[in-house]
């Protein structure tokens, strides 16, 4: 264990060091994605006002809520990508991390979390900026910050191990960019990202409780502005649970497979 907490540590500062020496670049690249969140919150905010104040239980102040710590959550859910994956395949960039005495999904997950540092000190001044324009509706307790803190790390276990497995397609074609796509789609509807979960049809509400989607996105937010019971809380975070768990066995079992199918023609 001490050389993974090792490894980890190192990893993430080595992330944090060399993200930090770009905070330009970095703050660019999250207002570039601000735009999403900001045209979903004035678009509802503006259905809740015509219907009376509030849609689906979401009054303008709390999809304002909703919508700013998506912000966050959308930065934690950032991983490597198939896209990645389909590049360190097709160039032969896996080599080198194969000849390292670690599983390369270790230093993934390490470097993007020492990203995620630097990107949520980044992050406040636009949310305490997004906050004095939108006026949310937030209260959280203690504990839903507490819930909270685990489940944003939990969200972004569970959105890498599906994203490398994946990504792991690219052992045995090379273009898979319509597959990710189609993934890409379906985590847009079923993982509340488009529209808090509770707005959607019975039927979509129903089979997110059976992707990763919900898990790595809509959980975690719901807990912070969605005002859930101390049990609900507790559900949602053994569902992330058995997510990582059996996601990270899954990944296991696959990388022994595919890995056999790697054959290097660079890096």
């Amino acid at each position: 264990m001490k050389r993974y907490f090792d490894f980890y540590t190192s990893m993430m500062r080595v992330s944090v060091l060399e993200q930090w020496q770009y905070p330009i670049a970095n703050y660019f690249y999250m207002i570039g994605m601000l735009a999403e969140p900001v045209i979903y919150m004035v678009v509802w905010s503006a259905v809740a006002e015509q219907q009376g104040g509030s849609v689906g239980g979401y009054t303008p102040g709390s999809l304002a809520a909703y919508y700013i710590v998506w912000t966050l959550v959308r930065q934690m859910n950032i991983a490597f990508t198939p896209y990645g994956w389909e590049w360190r395949i097709r160039q032969g960039r896996l080599s080198m991390s194969l000849l390292r005495p670690m599983h390369p999904l270790h230093e993934d997950v390490a470097f993007f979390a020492g990203w995620k540092v630097v990107m949520i000190i980044l992050w406040i001044p636009l949310a305490l900026v997004l906050s004095l324009i939108f006026k949310p509706d937030l209260n959280p307790t203690l504990l839903d910050g507490v819930v909270f803190f685990v489940a944003i790390w939990m969200a972004y276990l569970i959105r890498t191990i599906t994203l490398s497995l994946l990504g792991m397609v690219t052992f045995w074609t090379t273009r898979v960019s319509a597959l990710f796509e189609l993934y890409f789609a379906a985590e847009l509807i079923l993982s509340g990202r488009l529209v808090p979960l509770s707005l959607m049809p019975d039927w979509v509400q129903r089979a997110a409780w059976f992707f990763p989607f919900r898990w790595a996105f809509g959980y975690p937010i719901e807990v912070l502005v969605g005002n859930m019971s101390v049990n609900d809380l507790f559900i949602g975070l053994g569902m992330q649970f058995i997510w990582v768990f059996f996601g990270a066995v899954f990944v296991s079992q696959i990388w022994k497979i595919a890995i056999r199918r790697f054959s290097a023609v660079g890096g």
